[in-house]
């Protein structure tokens, strides 16, 4: 299961990580976000050299802001606290693999 991130746990979990991490910028009401919850929450099953977690959009406007999302899911990719990587739309499995390489 993905780890939820919010204005709280954000810096500790994802900007202070040493390890990188992938972050879905979702809400509960988006349907492709819900058909990305699976693969995602098996991402999270799997990781061993990443984290993975899900933001809330509607919970966390501020973050979603900060990062310039205006389409989700977007995907992104966090290294040494940075952004190096985004998706935005539903993605396969395959894909989100790619974006952590």
């Amino acid at each position: 299961m993905a780890k939820a991130f919010d204005n709280n746990n954000f810096q500790a979990e994802v900007l202070n990580s040493d390890i990188p991490v992938l972050v879905d910028f979702w809400a509960p009401w988006c349907g492709p976000c819900r058909m990305m919850g699976p693969v995602i929450d098996e991402m999270a099953e799997e990781a061993v050299h990443y984290k993975v977690g899900k933001i809330n959009v509607d919970e966390n406007p501020e973050l979603a802001r900060k990062y310039s999302v205006m389409s989700i899911p977007t995907l992104m990719v966090f290294k040494n606290g940075v952004p190096v990587k985004t998706a935005i739309g539903a993605q396969p499995k395959s894909a989100v693999e790619a974006l952590l390489k």
